[in-house]
């Protein structure tokens, strides 16, 4: 079997001592293209083909034509900023500011308005796949070809003890600035979903 890669973004969170730094509004734009490009591919090796939506219907994914779901890099750069900060909350024990911000990211997202359904499953995707590199949930393994392969950990979360309170509070004033700035996650969203 291939060498175990655990992606670099997991370390990050692990080590949570870096916290202030990372969640800083600065660094969203110091996400290189390459880890952006990065974690893109791996979240379109977790997009499913066929994917059931909560009221029973079901959206097929083109997994042909990537062009066609993907979203510009700019884009994929603030749902992975949101997944950094979502992270961040699972790891201090946040489940309501958590829901919260994924929440206000895909509110945001259908307001646009320009997103077909098959894309905002890729965002969605890529916010997942965010949270589960920097929580430990996906390890990638280099195959004995070359390639990599993302593979889903069932492994527990990190230790919450490793938040402290100081970091606790300021994932907390973070995510509420981001869902304040938001649609309100009260009501249902408007936005429409081009077909």
């Amino acid at each position: 079997m291939g060498k175990i890669w655990i992606a670099g973004m997991r370390a990050a969170a692990l080590g949570l001592g870096a916290l202030m730094m990372v969640l800083t509004p600065a660094n969203a734009q110091d996400i290189s293209e390459r880890a952006v490009k990065a974690f893109m591919d791996y979240a379109w090796s977790l997009t499913p083909a066929k994917f059931t939506k909560p009221d029973g219907t079901t959206v097929e994914i083109d997994k042909k034509d990537r062009s066609k779901i993907e979203v510009p890099l700019d884009t994929a750069r603030e749902v992975i900023k949101v997944g950094r900060l979502t992270a961040h909350a699972q790891i201090c024990e946040l489940p309501e500011d958590q829901v919260a911000n994924y929440r206000s990211l895909m509110r945001r997202e259908e307001a646009k308005g320009k997103w077909t359904e098959q894309q905002l499953i890729y965002i969605n995707q890529l916010h997942l796949t965010t949270v589960m590199l920097l929580t430990g949930k996906i390890r990638l393994v280099e195959k004995t070809d070359g390639g990599k392969e993302v593979v889903i950990d069932e492994k527990e979360a990190p230790d919450a003890n490793t938040c402290t309170d100081e970091q606790r509070k300021k994932v907390k004033e973070l995510i509420a600035a981001y869902v304040a700035t938001g649609p309100d996650l009260a009501e249902r969203s408007t936005g429409s979903v081009k077909k």
